[in-house]
C-alpha cells in the first residue's frame, strides 16, 4: 500500500513537473494592436501602429527559433466603450496576450482596467495621461513612450522660462485633455507664470472659432494646446487665419507629432515648440527604422513617436519571455520581468521602468524649422534641449501609484 501511494504521489509530482515545463516553453503570442484606424489620430497610431508591431515580430529574431506571433488590429473609434468590449473580446475569444498603442486616454484607463482584470499585459504607447502610472497604474501595464507630465515640463517649462509667464488653455474636453492641462498648470505655476483661463472643446471638432476668441481676449501671452492629432492642426491653421500670432500671442503646441506639422505646413508652424521623445532623423539607427517604416506604410509617412514606442516596447516584450523561457500567459509575471531588465533599443537608446510602469528615456524640446530650413521631405525639427531621462517623467518620490512602496 505504501509503494502504491509513492508510486501515486510521484506520477503526480512527475504530470505537475511536466505541465510546468509545457507552460514555461509556451511560444506562441498573440498582439492586439487596438488604435483609432480612421479618425482624428489615425496618422498618429492606427495603420502604422500595426506594422510597427509587425516589424517588432520579424525584428526579434523569434520566429526563426520556432516562436508564432501573430498581430491584430481594431479601431477604439476614440470610445471606452467600444475600446473596453474589442479589448474583453481579444482576451476572452481570441486570446490575445498583449493589446499595444491605444491613443486616446479615456479608451486607455479603461483598456488598462480590463486587461489586469484578464491578467494580460498592455504596453501603452499611444495615450498620454500620467495617471497611468501614477493613481491609476496598474501591475500589467507599462506607460512606455512619453506622459502628459513630461509634456507639461517640456513645452510649459521652456515657454515660461522664456518670458510667457501668462497661459490660456483650449482643452480637449476627455481624459488627456484634462490631465494635459493639469500637468502644465503645475509647471507654469512652479517656473513663476500664472494661468489665467481656459476654455474646453469637444473631442474631434471642427471649428475652434469661438474658443479662439476667447483666448484672444483674454491677452494671454501664451495659448496652450491641451489637446492632440487632427483637434491640434485645426486649432493651429485657424489662429493663424486670426491672426493671432502674428498679433503677439504665442501657442504653446502641447502634444503635436511630426504628421501634425507635415499636415500644417512649415509657412504656418514654423517656430513651435514641441516635446517629444523620438525624431526620425535624430540618428543613422532612427533613420534607418524609418526608411523600413516608410517603404511599407501606405501614405509613405515617417513614424511618430507612437509607432516607435509600439516598435520599442515590444522588442522589450520579447526579451522578457524569452528570458522567462516561453510565454506564461500571466501578464503580471511578464511585466515584473520587464521592470527587472534595462531596455535597449535603436529608437530610444538604453533606458529603464520603474516600479510604477512608467519607462523612462530622453525627452527633447524642439523647434519647428522655417520653410527656407528645412532640406527636404519630413526635415521640421531643429533641436533645442535634451531633457535627461531622470528628469523627464514624474519623480518617483511625488508618484501617486499604489504599487510604490511609502
Amino acid at each position: 500500500m505504501k509503494n502504491k501511494v509513492t508510486t501515486l504521489l510521484l506520477g503526480t509530482a512527475l504530470t505537475l513537473a511536466t505541465a510546468t515545463m509545457v507552460l514555461a516553453q509556451d511560444k506562441t503570442v498573440k498582439i492586439g494592436s487596438l488604435s483609432d484606424q480612421s479618425g482624428l489620430y489615425a496618422d498618429v497610431g492606427g495603420p502604422g501602429s500595426t506594422l510597427a508591431a509587425q516589424m517588432a515580430v520579424e525584428d526579434s529574431g523569434l520566429l526563426t527559433k520556432g516562436w508564432k506571433i501573430d498581430v491584430i488590429s481594431g479601431d477604439h473609434q476614440n470610445k471606452p466603450d467600444i475600446g473596453s468590449n474589442l479589448a474583453r473580446q481579444w482576451f476572452d475569444v481570441d486570446k490575445v496576450d498583449v493589446i499595444v498603442d491605444v491613443p486616446n486616454s479615456g479608451v486607455a484607463l479603461a483598456v488598462s482596467n480590463i486587461v489586469k482584470e484578464k491578467s494580460g499585459v498592455f504596453l501603452n504607447s499611444g495615450a498620454g495621461t500620467s495617471d497611468l502610472s501614477n493613481a491609476q497604474c496598474s501591475p500589467n501595464t507599462i506607460h512606455w513612450t512619453y506622459d502628459t507630465y513630461m509634456l507639461a515640463h517640456g513645452t510649459g517649462t521652456a515657454l515660461t522660462k522664456g518670458g510667457g509667464d501668462s497661459w490660456f488653455f483650449l482643452t480637449a474636453d476627455y481624459a488627456f485633455g484634462a490631465a494635459l492641462e493639469r500637468d502644465t498648470t503645475a509647471a507654469v505655476t512652479a517656473g513663476g507664470g500664472k494661468v489665467i483661463g481656459s476654455v474646453k472643446h469637444p473631442l474631434n471638432t471642427s471649428d475652434f472659432s469661438s474658443f479662439l476668441l476667447q483666448a484672444q481676449a483674454s491677452k494671454a501671452k501664451v495659448i496652450g494646446l491641451a489637446n492632440a492629432g487632427g483637434d491640434t492642426s485645426n486649432a493651429i491653421k485657424q489662429a493663424a487665419e486670426f491672426g493671432i500670432t502674428s498679433g503677439g500671442q504665442k501657442l504653446a503646441g502641447l502634444l503635436v507629432f511630426i504628421t501634425d506639422i507635415n499636415s500644417i505646413g512649415l509657412p504656418v508652424a514654423q517656430g513651435l515648440n514641441i516635446t517629444e521623445t523620438f525624431y526620425w532623423d535624430m540618428n543613422d539607427a532612427t533613420r534607418a527604422f524609418s526608411k523600413r517604416f516608410q517603404d511599407r506604410i501606405r501614405n509613405k509617412q515617417v513614424p511618430t513617436m507612437v509607432h516607435a514606442g509600439v516598435y520599442s516596447s515590444l522588442l522589450h516584450y520579447f526579451k522578457a519571455l524569452e528570458a522567462l523561457g516561453g510565454n506564461p500567459h500571466d501578464g503580471a509575471k511578464v511585466v515584473a520581468k520587464m521592470k527587472e531588465m534595462p531596455t535597449d533599443d535603436a529608437l530610444f537608446g538604453k533606458g529603464s521602468i520603474r516600479p510604477n510602469g512608467r519607462k523612462i528615456h530622453p525627452a527633447y524640446l524642439f523647434e519647428v524649422k522655417k520653410p527656407s530650413e528645412s532640406k527636404g521631405p519630413w526635415d521640421y525639427y531643429k533641436l533645442v534641449a535634451t531633457i535627461p531621462a531622470d528628469q523627464a517623467f514624474t519623480p518617483l518620490d511625488t508618484s501617486t501609484c499604489p504599487l510604490l512602496k511609502k
